[in-house]
């Protein structure tokens, strides 16, 4: 389906999301490390992970984006049979992290198709133990739902058919379905609703999201490597705070399978704030199998939601735009700084480089770590922004954060007319301590293209 700007922030926003709980509960599983004052993206827990580092939870889930991004159908056989291959390919690699149940089923698997033998494994199991509905499905689904945008019956079809790969028990599928359908509606609408899914799953759920929605997550942290517990957390973390970064803390705080839970969680709460929620401290860090960063998760996302193709202008796969090369100016409050249109966008114009607009293939750029290039949704169109006041700061702050390292920055946009100036002044207030609106009249003086922004999108900054 054809997405509007926010509709596809959101979009990103659910892998995003995902992925930033994870590495943000890493460290902290299964009382790994204590959780004291925020939770920060440490490394280490189980896996013995790098800071920033995703565990099995956005590595499983990558599998399904990258079959999903081909445009394919989940719940077809061939895909299902893809799927099943990456998960075999993906354990063959020896990560650091895997469910001890999703293990028992992918180390059942001989010669010929894969995806009957996962099936017939997990039904082996669930036969022979009664106990087949850990969160290990759930953990990894987002995918599912923006392969089927808008598509409730496929939607349906697909998140059961993939939980169904290592996780028999239908109570994980009813899971499965419920999270996605909740994304569904979220990325579509920008709405919270886990209850829109109620009529296809066992009647008992219900009573299920009622009690998390009376409980606090750590009231579940005991049992939350079942599903159904797992789910609850999220949906607690969810319900008890208003924001993406609050309800990430929330789910880690919470206690328990933390990486997961806060997974869960941050799958939907990417899917309603968007992928500009996450903030560029975080985006920064994430990294992890297959050695993917936050622009791949955002690209997989957009390739999944267009059934495998770019837009219409290449997006996201190579840019071309109609700029010049030009040259940078200097910040007027920091020579560090350098400010500049998508032309300037080049090997050696500085230690470190903040987008404010869509970039393609092209990129990241030689000589600047991957973790150095930070790329801020900013959309400069009427109405376009999910929250453009807090995509401004965070982009400021980024500035900022890399200034602090002593690094030099190139802040650009496409043409350096509205969204390079607008969040220059944000970011001169910042270190001068003068209102943004006198910082955007030294920018004016000094960037020629930024003298007349956008006024809709200058008039998020503060007097």
């Amino acid at each position: 389906m054809r997405l509007s700007p926010q509709q596809a922030d959101r979009a990103v926003g659910a892998l995003l999301g995902a992925a930033a709980g994870d590495a943000l509960g890493v460290p902290y599983e299964y009382g790994s490390r204590p959780v004291e004052g925020e939770p920060q993206m440490l490394g280490g827990g189980l896996g013995g992970l790098a800071p920033g580092q995703w565990s099995d939870d956005t590595e499983m889930a990558a599998v399904i984006a990258r079959v999903a991004a081909t445009g394919a159908d989940l719940g077809s056989e061939e895909a299902l049979e893809a799927v099943a291959q990456g998960f075999l390919g993906w354990c063959a690699a020896d990560p650091p992290d895997v469910g001890i149940q999703t293990r028992r089923v992918l180390s059942a698997v001989g010669d010929g198709p894969v995806a009957p033998q996962l099936r017939a494994a997990a039904a082996h199991l669930h036969a022979r133990t009664g106990r087949t509905a850990g969160n290990g499905s759930l953990m990894r689904t987002s995918p599912v739902a923006l392969a089927h945008l808008g598509d409730p019956d496929a939607l349906a079809g697909a998140a059961r058919a993939i939980s169904e790969l290592t996780h028999h028990d239908p109570v994980a599928g009813d899971a499965c379905v419920l999270w996605c359908l909740a994304i569904d509606t979220a990325v579509r609408t920008g709405e919270l609703d886990v209850h829109v899914g109620l009529p296809r799953v066992d009647a008992t759920w219900g009573a299920l999201l009622e009690e998390a929605e009376a409980l606090e997550p750590s009231h579940l942290a005991h049992s939350n490597g079942w599903v159904v517990s797992a789910l609850q957390g999220a949906w607690s973390a969810i319900t008890h705070t208003s924001t993406l970064e609050a309800g990430l803390v929330a789910a880690v705080a919470g206690g328990g399978d933390t990486d997961t839970v806060a997974s869960i969680a941050g799958a939907l709460l990417g899917a309603r704030h968007g992928g500009s929620a996450v903030p560029f401290r975080w985006r920064r860090l994430l990294h992890g199998w297959p050695d993917l960063r936050a622009r791949d998760l955002s690209r997989l996302a957009l390739l999944t939601v267009g059934q495998g193709r770019p837009d219409q202008d290449g997006w996201p796969g190579t840019m071309t735009y109609a700029v010049a090369a030009g040259e940078v100016v200097a910040h007027p409050d920091d020579p560090g700084v350098l400010l500049g249109a998508v032309g300037t966008l080049r090997p050696g114009v500085a230690d470190a480089v903040v987008s404010l607009c869509r970039l393609g293939d092209d990129v990241p750029l030689e000589g600047v770590a991957p973790q150095d290039h930070i790329e801020v949704w900013i959309v400069d169109k009427e109405d376009a922004n999910i929250d453009l006041r807090a995509a401004v700061t965070d982009a400021a702050a980024a500035v900022q954060a890399l200034r602090a390292e002593g690094k030099s920055v190139l802040l650009h946009c496409v043409h350096a007319q509205t969204r390079t100036p607008v969040v220059a002044a944000a970011y001169g207030a910042l270190v001068t301590g003068t209102s943004e609106v006198e910082a955007l009249r030294r920018v004016q003086q000094v960037l020629p293209s930024g003298r007349s922004p956008r006024p809709s999108i200058a008039a998020v900054l503060q007097g």
